[in-house]
């Protein structure tokens, strides 16, 4: 009898053990990421700026991850498109999203409808670095730096205009934030775009725009367009020796594009960290250095991903403030 009792308890336990086995398997197994192609959603259209940047990472990723980085353009509502298709995609790594100032901060106080949010809808990978826009005036404006432009916009209140891209762009709330700063009064002209608000600046209609360096720099250097300065914190090496607004005496004014990466919210920490190392491996290469500098990124410095997850939350309120000055709206 107690060698029965014995043998039924020596069963019972094998069978636990092999119950246990069976559990730990599926977890065993799981397979690494990435299982399938990575997809980098670009948020506008194809050709500019920040599709070429994003086509750029993603053709060096593939050695790195062991499958390749697809770039999907999803383009609308200023980047709200593409950021919402990635917000509502599963949490899993394989879809990303190469995001700027407008969806991942500005959006959030300039449009009336939103799918999403910038800081909850998201686990941030990695900031990528920032585009510089660049104070420009039409050659007949007489001042030749900020402080002079500041005194000449004081001394004819409502006579200066800017041209920028549109309602709610980067080029609109720059003036914004400038007219708040520096006490001036220079009058805000929207147009269609930038290709269109550049060629009335460059026929005089505008006196001045605040315009990425990219787009500005051709100009400058055939002395079509006479800058005064960088809106950016730092310098840029895309146009050495000009000046920050902010060395020029105007505080607290860094309007840069910026360009950061993000996951769908809950995505695994671990994975999270994969995409980073990678990215950050990228970031290294001469080849991508050099690619990227010449679209006119300016590297960031700090490339945590907890590092975009604070910056994100300060740009969305700083932008908030400014929005609200400038009483713009989008339905």
């Amino acid at each position: 009898m107690t060698n029965r009792r014995n043998s039924l308890i020596t069963l019972a336990g094998l069978a636990a053990g092999i119950a246990g086995i069976a559990e730990m398997r599926p977890a065993e197994a799981q397979p690494s990421f990435p299982q399938k192609p990575v997809v980098l959603v670009v948020p506008f259209s194809p050709g500019g700026p920040t599709d070429a940047m994003a086509r750029t990472l993603a053709n060096a990723m593939k050695p790195l991850l062991g499958q390749p980085m697809v770039v999907d353009n999803k383009a609308g509502a200023g980047g709200n498109i593409g950021a919402e298709y990635v917000a509502r995609a599963e949490a899993d790594g394989h879809t990303l999203l190469f995001g700027t100032s407008g969806p991942l901060a500005i959006n959030v106080s300039l449009y009336n409808k939103m799918g999403y949010d910038p800081v909850k809808s998201f686990s941030p990978v990695i900031q990528i670095g920032y585009l510089p826009n660049v104070l420009v005036v039409h050659p007949s404006i007489p001042a030749k730096n900020v402080k002079e432009l500041i005194a000449y916009a004081k001394a004819n209140p409502g006579k200066l205009s800017y041209a920028s891209s549109g309602n709610g762009a980067s080029s609109h709330l720059a003036g914004v934030l400038f007219n708040l700063r520096t006490g001036t009064d220079i009058q805000h002209i929207p147009y269609k775009g930038t290709g269109p608000a550049l060629n009335d600046l460059l026929g005089g209609q505008v006196a001045m725009a605040f315009t990425d360096v990219l787009t500005a720099a051709p100009h400058i250097k055939a002395g079509k367009l006479r800058v005064l300065g960088l809106t950016s914190a730092t310098p840029s090496t895309a146009l050495p020796g000009v000046p920050t607004l902010m060395a020029q005496g105007v505080k607290d004014f860094d309007v840069s594009v910026f360009f950061g990466i993000v996951a769908p919210s809950g995505t695994p920490q671990d994975t999270v960290t994969r995409l980073n190392a990678a990215f950050v491996q990228v970031l290294q290469q001469p080849e991508v250095k050099a690619n990227l500098a010449a679209q006119g990124l300016e590297r960031s410095a700090k490339t945590t991903p907890a590092d975009l997850a604070v910056f994100i939350r300060s740009e969305v309120a700083k932008w908030r403030d400014v929005v609200a000055a400038s009483g713009a709206k989008v339905d």
